[in-house]
């Protein structure tokens, strides 16, 4: 294909389109900061002119300031009409007259107490893991959303590198490593020093893994796009170089967590970093065995994929967002978490459950038999970690509802939570046999990653950043566009999933009566419409999730100009 035709392709248009909706947006954010530096240019240039007029301001002008500053000033001095004089209070009517007892029947109530501050270093090394994930969830979810065109329009392109099979990972991978771990991470450097009531060990060593995080997506993504990949299976496509950069990332945080917790002023370790702790070491242990030579060949491979997908999603962001979940809500309610015993109960038999699963996406192979069936049983066991949890969330909840509506962050939890319920159950459901008959191999699966994935550890994490960003930079969004963000992404989820579970059951069906395959295909089109529907409305709501971060972080220079007597006398000091 010569250069000629490269932009009669469809698909090329569509990706110029998509790549232009930034470029229109940096212009339009580059005409605002051209018009705000001009605003502050002629603040500074009035400001210059103020203080020149104090230099040349006269004896009588600053005497004149003097008097009206003494008149503003003045105030009485509650004496003037009894004098000095102590009164004669014999039957005790004055001296008496401030105690007051308080009511028996009205419980006294603690005043609320202003939150510690946070040391500004560590709260500069957590916004750059926020800010560096939110970079990495717009640019993977636009893949995405070529991605979600492609499927109803699969010829708009015909070169190797907007390929399906080297996109799909880069989007998979990039909102995996790249915006989902960096924002969790981020996260662990507030609530472990925060629970364990000391400051964090080393934020030098925080830096060291925001830079090896962030390395390994760059260079991960960079080789995907080029054909480089580990070619080993599903969400494991970066090369072991490439992942071991995240690895290593992930052991110098875990090192500094665990030196952290282990100065804790506290008796006790909160659930909260049982979990984050946990999810950091599963995560080195699923490395490990997933790209460990040994054992990558026939089934023994596959049996490998199976663990490290399954274990990748259910005890790393999974486990991790609960443990940040432990400490959030509770700490946004007000209240303490309803049971801490629930949790433990929870955490230790998500341990039990979720390690067996990997295999029941390989029901009906040839991997041992025994094997499916222990799987099944494990995804069965699934109900007790997720109905306890979520059980303890919804009761913390219980007594608050009435928040829900003047509150913007407490609606991501609650969602965040049903999705947890209804995603986990879901997967429960896809282990059995029969159901895995009809639903594997469709894009059932996809409707329910994106469930999970997306209904359970992005609302979440959108909770915890409305959450704790205006408390690290002390600005809030824009309410009208967190609204926004929040019914876009949830109306979008729904667009996407739903109809894929529909149309998906329905073919699995024709597969079951041996329908033609290529039939099986042009009945999945319209489902696949309403999949890049919903996937544009959640790529949307990213757009202004960006946005709302932004306005929490940017920084504004004030120029303020003295306007009192007392104000303007400083300033002519201060010149002096």
């Amino acid at each position: 294909m010569n250069n000629a035709n490269i932009f009669s392709q469809s698909g090329i248009l569509i990706l110029l389109f998509l790549v232009a909706i930034p470029v229109v947006a940096a212009a339009i954010i580059l005409i605002i900061k051209a018009r705000a530096f001009t605003i502050r240019y002629l603040k500074r240039k009035e400001q210059e002119k103020f203080y020149m007029g104090l230099k040349n301001m006269s004896p009588e002008e600053v005497q004149q300031l003097e008097q009206r500053k003494k008149e503003l000033e003045f105030s009485l001095s509650n004496n003037e009409l009894s004098g000095n004089t102590m009164p004669s209070d014999t039957r005790g009517l004055v001296n008496n007259i401030n105690h007051k007892e308080d009511l028996r029947f009205i419980s006294s109530k603690k005043k609320g107490q202003q939150r510690p501050s946070i040391d500004p270093h560590l709260s500069k090394l957590i916004l750059w893991f926020l800010g560096c994930s939110v970079f990495w969830l717009l640019l993977g979810t636009s893949v995405g959303e070529y991605l979600g065109i492609k499927f109803t329009a699969p010829d708009i392109d015909h070169f190797s590198w907007l390929s399906f099979g080297r996109l799909r990972p880069v989007h998979t991978n990039m909102v995996f490593w790249g915006w989902a771990s960096l924002a969790m991470v981020g996260l662990c450097y507030y609530v472990v020093p925060r629970v364990s009531n000391v400051p964090i060990n080393s934020i030098k060593k925080g830096y060291y893994t925001l830079y090896l995080m962030n390395a390994s997506v760059i260079i991960g993504s960079i080789f995907l796009m080029a054909g480089i990949n580990n070619g080993g299976g599903e969400y494991r496509e970066y090369i072991w170089p490439v992942m071991g950069l995240f690895g290593l990332g992930i052991i110098i945080s875990l090192i500094n967590f665990l030196r952290t917790i282990a100065k804790r002023a506290t008796k006790e370790i909160y659930v909260s970093n049982w979990y984050i702790i946990a999810a950091m070491m599963f995560l080195l242990t699923i490395a490990f065995v997933a790209y460990w030579p040994s054992w990558q060949n026939g089934l023994g491979e596959t049996i490998v994929q199976g663990y490290y997908m399954h274990q990748g999603v259910g005890m790393w962001f999974m486990l991790l967002n609960l443990g940040l979940m432990y400490y959030f809500l509770p700490q946004q309610l007000n209240k303490p978490i309803y049971s801490y015993s629930l949790g433990i109960l929870a955490f230790w038999t998500q341990i039990l459950f979720y390690t067996l699963i990997g295999t029941h996406h390989f029901i009906f192979s040839a991997i041992p038999w025994w094997l499916q069936t222990v799987a099944i049983v494990g995804s069965a066991g699934m109900v007790i970690p997720v109905v306890a949890g979520t059980t303890n969330f919804l009761m913390t909840f219980n007594g608050s509802w009435k928040k829900l509506s003047t509150s913007y962050t407490l609606p991501f939890y609650l969602i965040g939570i049903i999705f947890y319920f209804v995603g986990s159950l879901q997967g429960t459901a896809e282990a059995f046999r029969f159901t895995n008959l009809i639903w594997h191999f469709t894009d059932f699966t996809v409707a329910h990653s994106h469930l999970t994935m997306y209904g359970i550890i992005s609302f979440m994490l959108w909770a915890f950043f409305y959450t704790i960003v205006p408390r690290l930079t002390g600005k809030e969004p824009p309410h009208i566009t967190v609204g926004a963000h929040f019914w876009l992404a949830l109306i979008g989820l729904l667009f996407y999933t739903i109809p894929l579970m529909i149309g998906s059951t329905m073919r699995g069906l024709m597969w079951l009566d041996g329908k033609p395959f290529i039939d099986t295909v042009s009945f999945m089109a319209p489902f696949w419409l309403w999949r890049a529907i919903g996937g544009t409305l959640m790529w949307l709501s990213h757009i202004l999730f960006a946005y709302n971060f932004y306005v929490m972080v940017k920084s504004r220079e004030e120029f303020p100009i003295p306007t009192t007597p007392s104000e303007i006398l400083k300033a002519k000091q201060a010149l002096a």
